[in-house]
């Protein structure tokens, strides 16, 4: 069982009710893992993704070994048939197949490189650890998708819905960024409210355009204001412009969230997974709100990697 986008999920509400038991006592599973070893491989940066899976995995009884692979180990080619005779002196193939030896799991963090649309979906890295290597994969971030972000997000939505309420109303809202940022966090987040029982609307300024072959019938809003009335929650993030790949095609302040704009909701719960800029994408006074839940959503990235590690590992018991 590999965990590579939010569609591995096969029951999105008993994984999350499964999370939530789980962090109630997080180490009641502390035997599954036992004697068994992950392998943390980032090729990006790291501070939630990597703290938290590694205590996931020391829920679990596992071992965990963290390569830095922008710094420490050899640059990988990825393509097939390539004559390696520049600068790349290791090729996936092998890489993945001896990791695989030392590893029962192995997770990967890999951005998009916002150049090239083809090579970013191709999801070289990720998929190339997916082929080659000989024990499961997990997604920690890829050029598309940030899976366990989702399920972390799916938790948090679910401690904080209101329950007399048939459907609550989730904003997915676009915010300003001096930078061109990756779509994965807000792709996988889509595909996980798909699979909720809520009105789910995305709201972003005219050429913001997420890939539609993820957000497909998902009602899209280009009335910020309009967007935010009666919502339940307010998730944010930046991201770059899809169509016109990576570019940052608009920098209108006017889309930060503030506190009139959450006046609009229904004393909507505010959400975002971290890092953020402070007064560009949000502005303090909402930040720092009891309503803001970007601190608990942090803590529970735990629990999310947990849930997917107890999936996998139980697994591996079954194939035994």
């Amino acid at each position: 069982m590999n965990y590579l986008t939010v569609n591995d999920i096969d029951n999105l509400p008993e994984w999350v009710e499964e999370a939530r038991s789980i962090k109630q006592d997080p180490l009641k599973f502390k035997e599954l893992g036992k004697y068994k070893t992950i392998g943390l491989l980032f090729f990006n940066p790291s501070l939630r993704t990597r703290l938290s899976t590694q205590k996931a995995a020391q829920n679990l009884g596992m071992n965990s070994m963290v390569m830095n692979f922008d710094k420490e180990g050899w640059a990988l080619e990825f393509e097939d048939g390539t004559i390696m005779n520049q600068g790349k002196p290791e090729h996936i193939k092998e890489a993945a197949q001896v990791i695989s030896q030392f590893c029962d799991i192995i997770a990967i963090r890999a951005f998009a490189s916002l150049e090239d649309k083809s090579k970013d979906q191709d999801e070289m890295v990720l998929n190339g650890f997916a082929k080659y290597a000989t024990v499961p994969i997990v997604n920690m971030e890829s050029s598309v998708g940030h899976p366990l972000q989702a399920m972390a997000d799916a938790i948090t939505l679910a401690e904080h819905v209101n329950k007399k309420k048939a459907k609550p109303k989730v904003v997915l809202s676009w915010a300003p960024h001096p930078k061109a940022l990756p779509h994965a966090v807000a792709n996988s987040f889509v595909q996980m409210m798909q699979k909720q029982d809520a009105e789910f609307v995305i709201t972003h300024p005219e050429g913001y355009e997420l890939d539609k072959k993820i957000t497909g019938d998902s009602m899209i809003e280009y009335d910020q204001k309009k967007a935010f009335k009666n919502a339940d929650f307010i998730y944010t993030k930046n991201w770059s412009a899809f169509k016109d790949y990576g570019k940052v095609i608009n920098k209108d302040p006017l889309w930060m969230i503030d506190t009139e704009k959450m006046a609009l909701t229904n004393n909507a719960k505010f959400m975002h997974c971290l890092p953020v800029r402070r007064n560009v994408v949000v502005g303090d006074a909402v930040l720092d709100s009891s309503n803001s839940l970007v601190i608990e959503q942090a803590n529970n990235r735990t629990f999310s990697a947990q849930i997917v590690l107890k999936k996998i590992l139980e697994e591996m018991d079954l194939i035994k």
